[in-house]
This record gives C-alpha cells, sequence and structure tokens, in this order.
C-alpha cells in the first residue's frame, strides 16, 4: 500500500460515519490474535460487571423451581409452596414441575452450575440463529462477530436477569428458533413444531407462536405443536392428576401468586393499565380491547412479511406481541424481543446510504443501549406521574414501537429464506 493511499473503512468505522462520527482515533485489529486480544478483554470486563452488578437476583426463581419440586417430591402439594419469606411459589403448569423434577438428585450448587451452562448453551443457539444471518450476509468473520456481539447480548437486562434469577426464558426461546428454523419439507420438516409444543407446555407465552405457524401457512407444523402440547399436558395429568386439577382450576387464575400487576418490571400492556389506575384493578374491558388491537397490527405486519418472504421479521413480531398481551412480562420475558433487535440490525446495515440507513443504525444501537440500562427502575417506588408513565413503561413503549416499526423487507433485500408455503 502506497504512502497516500488508505485502507477501506470497516463496517464499523462505516456505522460511525453515517451516525455523524466523521473521526475516528482507534481501529479494530485485523489480525487474529489482536481480534482474540479484544474479545477476552471485552469478555472478561462484561463478567465482571455481571458479577458485581448490584441488580443480579441471586437465583432467586431458580430457587422456587428447586424447592418446590423438592416439596412435591416429598409429598407436599406443588401449588402450596412458598419460598420462605415470600408468597412466591411454582406457577408454571405442571409438565414444567415433571421436566424439572431431575433437580431432586442433585445438590443447590449443581443446580445453579448446570442452570449456567444451560442458559450458555442456549444463547449460542440464539445468537446463531438470530445474528448468524446478519454476520453471515457482511461477510464477517463469524467467529470474533458473533463474540463481540454475544458481550453485548450478556449485557441487555432481560438476558442479566434471565441468568441470575435462574430462569428459562432463553431455554424457550432457543426451543422455539430451534422449531421454527427447521424446514417445511423434506425429512426434518416431521419435526417442526414439536420445540413450540414444549415450551408451551412448559410454560404458556410460547403458545401464541403455534397462532404464527397458521398465519404463515405452516398448517401441519401447527397441529404437531397443538398436539404436543395437549400430550405433554395430558402426561403431566396421568402424573400427578390432583397437582393438574389444583393449576389449571385454581393457580392459574390467582394473580396474586406472580406478584403485582403494577410493581415496575411487569411490561406489559396489561402491566401499563395497573400502573396508570394504581391502586385500583385495571379494566379488564380496556386490557381486552388493547389485545385486540394488537393482534391486529400483529395479524397484518405478520401477513405482510409472509408475503414479502421476510421469515426473521415475521417470527420478530411474534415474539414482540408475546410480550405486549401477556398480563405479566416480567423484565427478564423480554428475550422475546431479540430477534427483533437482529432484524433492525440487518435491516439498517443492508440499508443503502442516506437518512434511511442514519435512521435505523440509531434506533439499532439506541434501543439496546436502553434495554440495557435498566432505566424502567428509576420509578420502581412510584410511576405516578407523566415522567412514571413515560419513563416507567420505557420497555413497554420500545416494545410498541417494534411491533408498528419494525423494518420488513423482500427476501431478495433481507437476504433470509422465504417462508414455507403449505
Amino acid at each position: 500500500m502506497g504512502r497516500g493511499s488508505r485502507r477501506p473503512p470497516t463496517d464499523w468505522e462505516y456505522c460511525m460515519t453515517q451516525l455523524g462520527t466523521t473521526e475516528t482515533t482507534w481501529r479494530w485489529p485485523t489480525t487474529t490474535r489482536g481480534r482474540l486480544v479484544l474479545v477476552v478483554s471485552l469478555a472478561s470486563t462484561v463478567l465482571l460487571f455481571l458479577t458485581t452488578v448490584p441488580l443480579h437476583r441471586g437465583w432467586f426463581d431458580l430457587g422456587v423451581y428447586y424447592g418446590a419440586v423438592n416439596h412435591w417430591a416429598g409429598g407436599g402439594a406443588l401449588y402450596e409452596y412458598q419460598v420462605p419469606g415470600s408468597q412466591y411459589g411454582f406457577t408454571y403448569p405442571p409438565f414444567a414441575a415433571v421436566a424439572m423434577l431431575p433437580m431432586v438428585l442433585i445438590h443447590w450448587n449443581s443446580a445453579i452450575a448446570l442452570t449456567l451452562m444451560l442458559n450458555a448453551t442456549a444463547a449460542v443457539v440464539i445468537l446463531r440463529l438470530t445474528a448468524g444471518p446478519v454476520v453471515r450476509n457482511r461477510g464477517w468473520t463469524p467467529w470474533y462477530a458473533l463474540a463481540l456481539i454475544g458481550c453485548a447480548f450478556a449485557l441487555l437486562e432481560p438476558v442479566r436477569d434471565t441468568v441470575s434469577f435462574g430462569q428459562v426464558n432463553l431455554l424457550l426461546l432457543a426451543l422455539v428458533l430451534v422449531d421454527l428454523a427447521l424446514p417445511a419439507d423434506g425429512r426434518a420438516s416431521r419435526y417442526a413444531g414439536i420445540g413450540i409444543g414444549l415450551a408451551a407446555a412448559i410454560k404458556l407465552t410460547p403458545a401464541v407462536f403455534i397462532g404464527h405457524l397458521l398465519l404463515t401457512g405452516r398448517h401441519r407444523a401447527a397441529a404437531t405443536a397443538t398436539a404436543v402440547a395437549l400430550g405433554a399436558t395430558g402426561l403431566a395429568a396421568w402424573i400427578a392428576p390432583d397437582t393438574s386439577r389444583v393449576y389449571w382450576t385454581q393457580a392459574l387464575w390467582d394473580t396474586d401468586r406472580v406478584g403485582s400487576l403494577a410493581y415496575v418490571s411487569n411490561q406489559s400492556w396489561q402491566g401499563l393499565l395497573a400502573r396508570l389506575v394504581e391502586p385500583y384493578e385495571p379494566s379488564r374491558g380496556i386490557w381486552a380491547a388493547g389485545v385486540l388491537v394488537l393482534l391486529t397490527v400483529w395479524f397484518v405486519r405478520v401477513r405482510r412479511a409472509a408475503g414479502a418472504g421476510d421469515h426473521a421479521a415475521a417470527v420478530a413480531l411474534t415474539g414482540i406481541l408475546a410480550c405486549l398481551i401477556s398480563p405479566v412480562t416480567w423484565v427478564h420475558h423480554l428475550v422475546w424481543l431479540v430477534p427483533a433487535l437482529a432484524v433492525l440490525a440487518g435491516a439498517a446495515l443492508d440499508a443503502p446510504a442516506g437518512p434511511d440507513r442514519r435512521r435505523l443504525l440509531t434506533w439499532a444501537v439506541a434501543l439496546p443501549v436502553v434495554l440495557s440500562s435498566s432505566v424502567v427502575w428509576l420509578w420502581s417506588k412510584d410511576s405516578s406521574g407523566i415522567d412514571g408513565f413515560l419513563g416507567g413503561n420505557t420497555y413497554v413503549w420500545i416494545a410498541l414501537g417494534l411491533l408498528i416499526a419494525l423494518p420488513v423487507r423482500s427476501a431478495s433485500r433481507s437476504h433470509v429464506p422465504p417462508l414455507p408455503r403449505p
């Protein structure tokens, strides 16, 4: 390279230019050794932060699972168990407890270690299926790009909370994404729907993806998912009939078991309403009307994505809907927004230079930053007033904005395989 020549800018440097930063004083490493040093340094910094962050949740939900299944295995009633000193108990369907029964064979520290390994594995799967296509489309070095993205992924508050609570959200998201990645024809297609069915039997929220399968023309997979969910639920009822009866007739409808609907961590449409009218109960009619509007927007946008062949956007929109219409969407449940963040980033990087690209890049950077900020907790004690309405529902506004404005592109522009046709 001659003295007067300059190397072309990297994608990162070009993006910074598009965002208005024209001066770069630091260059990203281009050698394997330099990249490895950067990844190790960044990962160590992130790990240090995650182990010292004040909002570490102390494996609380894992403690609920562990205590409940041990109590149940010892002859106690599953849904009567409460964590000592609290009103919290097991809130999932009986099949989830059946799936967690192996925990009675291991000690508490082993349960923590196993949960960390499972969540790490799920995170790798999620990143490969969401960020992986973006990385391939840009021609980036896969291990390097995914390692850097993984560091940012670990900082997202929903991800941090899922891991430090010992929650199952990442596992369920990975299960659903793997299922949706299966082809609509060929030998592998016979398994399509099993993952979604199992996820729905463990926790009700993923059942919305059965609607996604129907809406996108994958009727066989939808039937499989429904059959698996019902079969798993029936298996739990056969194993523990009294426990299943209590759940479906009593525990499911007792919202006091999961905490206050107005608590700032509940970043759903129901949570927004509850905070708005606190200390009164939110109107069920208004909630139902809002859900109907959200379902309509989702229906129209997913149909548009299906018509354009944008499979990734259709999946992302369904994840967003799940967060909004669930009566209770704690912050850690918002991992279902991760596919939407990947779609937004891909659309920003693929957009032609100009105002639209700058706008998309701004949102693609700003939304993950906000979702990593824990900003909603500033209103954890008082979410009244205009500031509480706006700030205390920040993640609700993000979900609504993504549902309405998430870019939907044709398959030729988005570089994603077309949606399977019935």
